[in-house]
């Protein structure tokens, strides 16, 4: 299962972010040292589809796509050197595979700043510098590792020479990603993960003011630093979006409408967060279950049926399957067949977004 990181300083509102992914209760503190562990959790990303597929079919079960979510201990300007709670934790996010990090925009005397003011701009720096650190310090201790060692291979040998070269550059603030690299040096990296590499989201935490107004402190300054990386920025508020999970559906709606809110913050993130990652569903169907299946964007059919059950790849003969919109335009597969749009593919059939199917196989 893939998975993703969230970072931030303290009180900007992530754990609740955290929660309201992963539907769970984590604690939240106002306190900058208040969290002394790692949250895990799992979330469902929302599909309008499968929810259509549900209510055509009516199955026993719906089952969603999934993400893991890793949420760790705030940090704060200094971490890398023991400052807060330190760094501790952020090896929890390393093997993730994109990052959220969520920024303050909001203010709230009663939940307190850990730099006394609300600057977006800045603590999206302090972020990236601690993370930088961090990855500055992954690549010390390997080269101490492997430095150490009674006998060092010549693979070691070529290892320790980018290494070095990593740690130069991390030293003069440059993230890994700016790093110029060229093939056999990151062959020779592969088998590590940088967070200085890793896809990044940006979510700001607004009020309801700010929501409502489209406006926030430092929103040009942090638009334009998104769109030179191609860092997607969600913008929502934690704290409304607290209030409308509390509410029965048709409450919800009704909520939403009051302030013009055409999705939950939380919906458009998840949706951003599987973006990113480059993945796409299909779907099965039925009356005992109707699921939506994560795959990465360009496998094919085999590969596909392989994310159901290693057996419908190993076995596979074909693949029947419909487009999501043509099965709603024929309202049923028995009409959808009629018209020959329920078509029999072969496993290089590459799958598209939305694409119901149904393995044959044999084993």
């Amino acid at each position: 299962m893939l998975s993703c990181g969230i970072v931030g300083l303290p009180m900007t509102g992530k754990t609740t972010v955290y929660n309201l992914l992963t539907k769970n209760e984590a604690e939240t503190s106002a306190f900058f040292t208040g969290k002394t562990s790692t949250n895990i959790g799992i979330a469902h990303i929302p599909d309008k589809r499968l929810e259509y597929l549900s209510s055509i079919f009516e199955p026993k079960n719906t089952v969603y796509a999934e993400l893991q979510v890793v949420d760790v201990a705030g940090l704060v300007k200094g971490s890398s050197s023991g400052a807060g709670v330190g760094n501790s934790f952020i090896e929890d996010i390393r093997q993730t595979d994109a990052l959220i990090h969520v920024i303050r925009a909001f203010s709230d005397s009663d939940i307190p700043h850990s730099d006394n003011s609300i600057n977006p701009m800045r603590d999206v720096e302090t972020i990236d510098m601690e993370l930088l650190f961090a990855d500055l310090e992954f690549v010390e201790k390997r080269i101490e590792r492997i430095s150490k060692g009674k006998k060092i291979t010549n693979e070691q040998k070529s290892e320790l020479l980018v290494l070095k070269k990593l740690a130069a550059e991390l030293e003069e603030g440059k993230p890994y990603y700016q790093i110029e690299l060229n093939k056999d040096e990151v062959e020779l990296m592969q088998n590590y993960t940088f967070l200085t590499d890793k896809p990044m989201i940006l979510v700001v935490n607004v009020d309801e003011e700010q929501l409502l107004e489209d406006s926030y402190p430092g929103k040009k300054e942090l638009e334009s630093f998104a769109k030179e990386r191609n860092m997607p920025l969600v913008v929502l508020s934690a704290k409304i979006e607290v209030e409308i999970s509390a509410l029965d559906k048709d409450d919800q709606i009704e909520f939403m409408q009051d302030l013009n809110i055409l999705e939950s913050g939380v919906f458009t993130l998840a949706r951003t967060v599987y973006g990113l990652l480059n993945l796409i569903s299909f779907f099965t169907v039925g009356k005992d279950e109707c699921r939506a299946w994560t795959i990465t964007n360009g496998l094919n059919a085999a590969q596909a049926a392989g994310k159901i059950h290693s057996d419908l790849e190993r076995g596979f003969i074909r693949a029947e399957t419909v487009a999501y919109q043509d099965f709603v335009d024929c309202g049923s597969i028995a009409f959808a067949k009629e018209k020959g749009l329920w078509r029999l593919e072969g496993r290089n059939y590459i799958v598209n977004d939305g694409d119901i199917i149904s393995v044959r196989f044999n084993v």
